[in-house]
């Protein structure tokens, strides 16, 4: 039996590992035992733990609670947690999602233990070097052995950056997780305000990266855009992040623009599967639109996910807010096909096989 050594730290990753340790303890305890290191990159109960309770996600077995800080303290800290881990457990692979500072830390300590490191969404570019996002990325895919892509484009990256071994195209493990719990949507509690569960027609909205809510600028010009909508409904649940900018800058939205909490994972899946379109700086809410076959309006400047700009269902706008209104404007007057893009919803099967 094999040992597999896994890091996770914020809400995009518990929903990928849902996938994996899902399928580990159903139907692969004979051939692998995970351990679960949950770093605490992201550790409010509404940002976090609800995660971990309505999506079955088994109880880490070590939370690091490594929460806030910088990013050089924050990196620095967990990289001598999860050195300490590995020294003490020696698992035959470290596996990491995504990019966060939980995913280099993670690559960097089993590597230069000689660790083989696991990379699931390896060979995404945003081509934006400031973006600490990118900057995780590029060294963890450069530090793997198993490098597992969900897309064609993110293996053309790789072997740009002359990385070619160990490279698979396994599809989208998020495409994994949406399809699994849709299905449970229908027969979960809900905890969206009565408000919101009684909406028919609204928008969706997500905000949160730090090149948006931490630019006065940038924050005015989406804030100002999105009062300016009164004729649609938003719905926007509130980042702390977000919510701490809006009250530094002053900024506030007008009432067709419903504030809530931030919500769970199945509750997500409910606004995004009902909504009318999406407005968002996510990198994973852009992909779960393009699941569920709505209309996205990405308030960045580049995209990992240039399949959905290429098949004209997602709009990058930045924070102009002329581009912003022009997006929604297109998107309520046309209909757009929405090809399988991100494999066929078995990633999760694939990574395991291969392992």
């Amino acid at each position: 039996m094999k040992t597999i050594l896994t890091v996770i730290g914020a809400r995009p990753q518990f929903v990928k590992a849902a996938v994996l340790s899902r399928l580990i303890r159903k139907k692969y305890s004979k051939k692998f035992k995970e351990i679960l290191v949950h770093t605490g990159q992201h550790y409010d109960k509404n940002m976090s733990d609800v995660f971990f309770e309505e999506m079955g996600i088994p109880k880490p077995d070590y939370n690091l609670n490594i929460g806030s800080g910088s990013h050089g303290k924050m990196t620095g800290r967990m990289l001598e947690a999860i050195e300490n881990l590995l020294l003490e457990i020696k698992p035959d692979y470290l596996l990491v999602y995504g990019d966060t500072n939980s995913t280099l830390a993670g690559a960097l300590a089993a590597s230069k233990m000689h660790i083989s490191v696991v990379h699931v969404e390896a060979g995404l570019r945003s081509f934006n070097m400031q973006m600490p996002e990118e900057q995780n990325r590029i060294v963890a895919d450069h530090l793997s052995s198993h490098l597992l892509c969900p897309t064609e484009t993110a293996i053309e990256n790789l072997k740009k950056e002359g990385i070619t071994e160990g490279v698979v195209n396994v599809g989208d493990i998020m495409l994994d997780a949406s399809l699994f719990y849709r299905g449970k949507v229908k027969t979960s509690q809900s905890f969206l305000p009565d408000e919101i569960k009684k909406l028919n027609n609204f928008f969706l909205i997500t905000l949160h990266r730090a090149e948006n809510t931490d630019d006065k600028e940038r924050l005015t010009s989406i804030v100002t855009a999105l009062n300016t909508l009164e004729g649609y409904t938003g719905v926007l649940p509130l980042h702390p992040r977000t919510k701490k900018m809006l009250l530094k800058w002053g900024l506030s939205f007008k009432d067709h623009i419903k504030i809530i909490e931030p919500v769970g994972y199945l509750d997500m899946i409910r606004l995004e599967s009902t909504c009318n379109f999406i407005l968002t700086d996510s990198g994973g809410v852009q992909k779960e639109a393009y699941f569920f076959e709505k209309p996205c309006i990405t308030m960045r400047d580049q995209t990992e996910w240039v399949e959905t700009i290429e098949a004209g269902c997602n709009i990058l706008v930045g924070a102009d807010q002329s581009k912003i209104l022009s997006a929604i404007s297109i998107f309520s007057k046309n209909k757009f096909e929405y090809p399988p893009l991100y494999g066929s919803g078995d990633a999760g099967e694939r990574i395991l096989t291969l392992l």
